[in-house]
């Protein structure tokens, strides 16, 4: 066995593990990215994973790997910033532990992140919010957990990964009725919950009965959703809302769509991006500033403050249909 399946586990259970306490998604993150990276030297060089050498892992090695992603794998450029991440954190570990191969080392480490596009983000109106949620077959079971499913992700605003997690235990339904969740990095946080919500949730939860420890929203057998069959259930309500809401064909939705609607809910009602922030759990107000981004509305007001003083408030209108048809174009 080399010096890099020993440094390798070592990483994993003292670094990962011990020191920095990583929480189960960004293990499980880590070792999808060098179960890649392995079986890509692998077999570029006929040579077991087991078998490799710390020195076989130089900077064009790696940088033909994250070409390999992009092209062969069809990921993102976003995705490929995530396994450089995860392959610099690695690196930086092994600087201190293997000395002797320092200068290939730091060559692997200056390999910069792509810049990625900042799109706009995609978030549902009030009309696709009530298509969605009447989408959901309220004579069924399975209807009436998803239906509770989508109201309480559209108001708190969860992540997909928090909704998966929840148990009964996690809502309380009394005075300062609110969801309890563990997000990103483990931040712990509470999120109130309005009375449409709470009503939905108190419905539910009689119907589901279980013990406090038992998952909010079950699979027919008992079990946590997976985030796979939670996207596929949305996929399919998404389905059957477009007939009613044409306009849900055109944005690409997710779950994690609806926390955007979440957040651009409380921007509209005039939240400061503070609280946005920590009705999310985000770490950093930057997070938060794409929502601003995102609403035409604020950046319309920001232009009428703006305006001479004798103008009067609006949008601009080309005085010619010409003009309009060069505008338009």
């Amino acid at each position: 066995m080399s010096a890099l399946a020993p440094a390798m586990q070592a990483y994993f259970t003292d670094r990962l593990g011990t020191q920095r306490g990583a929480s189960p998604s960004t293990i499980a993150a880590y070792c999808q990215t060098f179960r890649l990276l392995l079986g890509f030297v692998a077999t570029r060089a006929a040579t077991k994973p087991s078998q490799l050498d710390i020195a076989q892992l130089d900077a064009p090695l790696i940088a033909a790997f994250l070409d390999h992603l992009e092209k062969a794998r069809g990921n993102s450029v976003r995705t490929r910033n995530h396994r450089l991440a995860a392959i610099h954190s690695l690196f930086a570990y092994l600087a201190l532990h293997h000395p002797e191969h320092a200068a290939s080392i730091q060559r692997v480490l200056a390999i910069p992140h792509k810049k990625t596009e900042r799109n706009l983000v995609t978030y549902l109106t009030e009309f696709e919010v009530d298509a969605l949620l009447a989408a959901c077959d309220q004579t069924s079971w399975t209807g009436r957990r998803d239906h509770a499913m989508f109201v309480l992700t559209i108001q708190a605003g969860l992540r997909i990964s928090e909704l998966a997690d929840l148990t009964c235990a996690d809502i309380t339904l009394g005075t300062g009725a609110n969801v309890h969740t563990i997000g990103k990095g483990r931040k712990e946080r509470r999120t109130p919950l309005i009375p449409a919500t709470r009503n939905v949730l108190k419905a539910w939860l009689k119907e589901r009965g279980g013990a406090p420890g038992d998952p909010l929203f079950p699979t027919t057998t008992g079990k946590h959703l997976s985030r796979d069959a939670i996207e596929r259930r949305l996929a399919r309500h998404l389905a059957i809302a477009a007939e009613a809401c044409p306009s849900i064909t055109t944005k690409h939705v997710t779950m994690h769509t609806l926390r955007h609607t979440s957040a651009m809910r409380l921007l509209l009602a005039g939240n400061d991006v503070t609280v946005i922030a920590l009705w999310l759990g985000h770490e950093q107000i930057s997070t938060t500033n794409i929502y601003l981004h995102a609403d035409m509305e604020h950046k319309q007001q920001a232009i009428d403050r703006a305006k001479p003083l004798n103008a009067k408030p609006g949008r601009y209108r080309p005085p010619d249909a010409l003009l309009k048809f060069l505008e338009d174009l």
